[in-house]
């Protein structure tokens, strides 16, 4: 019965691990870019639908900010900085 508790805390003791791992992409809202624009980056870099874009522009405008994307800090670092170099504000967190 000892070895059964060991082995559940091992699992979720990995499970936590790797839920720390992951960050978000954050993109958002500023006065410049077009939601035109914006639609035809996430697409670009994220690999969005044109629907998943056009959501995520909205929340973007509406809410002053929106994540994109999650993933681990190496996956979305390149993403980040994709959007950065097309004038869009972004971070990840």
């Amino acid at each position: 019965m000892r070895l059964s508790y060991k082995e559940q805390e091992s699992v979720d003791v990995l499970e936590k691990v790797v839920e720390d791992d992951l960050c978000d992409l954050v993109v958002f809202n500023d006065d410049v870019n077009t939601f035109e624009h914006v639609i035809n980056i996430l697409m670009k870099v994220c690999g969005h639908t044109a629907d998943q874009a056009e959501q995520c522009s909205l929340l973007i405008h509406y809410k002053g900010k929106c994540t994109v994307k999650n993933g681990t800090f190496e996956e979305l670092r390149p993403m980040c900085e994709s959007i950065l170099e097309a004038g869009i504000t972004a971070t990840v967190m």
